[in-house]
């Protein structure tokens, strides 16, 4: 399924090809901060439609994986993933029409591997 999100100030736009199967929630310590629950999918599941510009990166410890956020109202959109190459952790809060709180998440173990 296709949804449309945005980071709060909506001044980036993307849509997500998912089917909310892979849902995660990351330990490692920046993740644990930002308590975000993700869709894990391929890097080609998420198209920047709008603010591309916008977005900012950010990167720790090994500067493997990239967190992007956006500039003006600082809500992290997605990163690329540290442990899959070919993958992307997209934050579901971005999507209005999911409920975080009602979905089956999973553990993605980052800290012990």
């Amino acid at each position: 399924m296709e949804y449309i999100g945005s980071c709060h100030c909506e001044s980036v736009k993307f849509t997500l090809q998912t089917n909310l199967e892979n849902v995660g929630q990351c330990n490692c310590s920046f993740c644990k901060r930002r308590n975000a629950i993700m869709a894990l999918e391929k890097k080609e599941a998420i198209k920047i439609m709008h603010g591309v510009e916008n977005l900012n990166l950010y990167q720790f410890n090994t500067n493997v994986a990239k967190h992007y956020f956006c500039t003006k109202c600082g809500i992290w959109v997605y990163s690329n993933r540290r442990f899959d190459p070919s993958g992307i952790a997209v934050n579901l809060g971005c999507i209005d029409e999911i409920n975080t709180f009602e979905l089956k998440v999973k553990l993605a173990d980052n800290i012990h591997k």
